[in-house]
């Protein structure tokens, strides 16, 4: 009896003392986070700044419990199955998206990894997940728009800013999944407001050039950018030669507009970046994506720069200048 009281005794004593232990590593356990994007470090800094702050927020500190593997194309889309099957070789625990060029070659790569996309279009007719409620497989996160139709209300902001225009060129690029069907409610909006619309396709950053000579060729009076991670990319760019060519365009993001771009209606992309990492938090813990609901953009902002407006000599009908999030002066 002495001897099993002793054995216990001492088998408690090294329980006690390797029990912190095991908390110890728990704590310190750091976890590898894949985030791949089109875009040059440079171009895509505030976004992933605003995901590291997401992170941060919730007690994730780089270095210490938690390291970020990046990858960014550089605004290459070809390169992007080349790194998205890097971070699965890496083995990483979670897979941070940009947008549906990123996540179709992510969605390549793995199967089994879990994947967190930021700002999809369309997930569900996509084939990137089965249903928003209910993802199905590895993949899950926010959607950037509520839905495609988004689309034909930045024409009728547009249509509303210039009441007398009728031929409006729509910048896209035909790669991407999802893409012919933002075309196609384009097509249906314009028709809809008596619009001749003029699709002028890009497949990657050498071709901006052409496309607003090709344009200015249609004789379109204003322009409409659907979403695309090339089209972020260059941004600067982009809203450049919009207001080079005389051309009023519409946005999907305010760093557009930021830049000199005329308007923009869309969700704020820095939340959902700082959103993404909520959904990494939850994963990391133990959430499947398989169960965790896809959210949708429900909070839509429009942006309005008049100056970029009178650069254009355009008049800003006082209305829509009153339903505007913010004015850029």
């Amino acid at each position: 009896m002495k001897c099993r009281a002793m054995r216990n005794a001492l088998g408690a004593a090294l329980l006690a003392l390797w029990a912190p232990l095991v908390g110890a590593q728990s704590a310190d356990k750091i976890y590898r986070v894949g985030y791949i994007q089109t875009a040059s470090p440079q171009e895509q800094a505030p976004l992933t700044r605003a995901f590291e702050q997401g992170l941060r927020e919730l007690g994730y500190v780089q270095g210490r419990n938690i390291v970020l593997e990046s990858r960014f194309a550089w605004g290459n889309q070809e390169r992007l199955p080349e790194l998205a099957a890097d971070l699965v070789r890496q083995n990483v625990d979670v897979i941070v998206t940009g947008a549906n060029p990123v996540i179709a070659a992510v969605k390549q790569a793995t199967t089994t990894i879990p994947v967190v996309l930021s700002t999809s279009r369309d997930p569900v007719g996509s084939g990137f997940v089965r249903s928003l409620a209910r993802p199905g497989g590895n993949i899950t996160g926010l959607t950037s728009d509520p839905s495609p139709e988004v689309q034909s209300k930045r024409l009728e902001l547009l249509k509303e800013a210039m009441p007398r225009v009728t031929r409006v060129a729509l910048l896209w690029n035909p790669l991407p999944p999802g893409a012919e069907t933002y075309r196609a409610v384009m097509e249906r909006a314009a028709h809809s407001l008596g619009l001749q619309l003029h699709a002028v396709p890009v497949r990657g950053r050498d071709d901006f050039e052409r496309a607003f000579a090709a344009m200015i060729a249609e004789r379109a009076q204003a322009l409409v950018v659907l979403p695309d991670p090339i089209f972020f990319t260059a941004r600067a760019q982009v809203a450049s030669l919009a207001t080079k060519h005389g051309l009023p365009a519409v946005f999907h993001a305010r760093e557009f507009v930021d830049l000199g771009g005329l308007m923009s209606y869309g969700s704020s992309l820095d939340y959902h970046f700082r959103r993404a990492a909520v959904y990494v938090d939850r994963i990391l813990k133990g959430a499947k994506p398989a169960d965790l609901p896809v959210e949708q953009a429900t909070r839509l902002e429009f942006v309005l720069n008049l100056k970029t407006a009178k650069a254009l000599g355009l008049s800003i009908p006082s209305g829509l200048r009153l339903r505007a999030d913010e004015l850029i002066e």
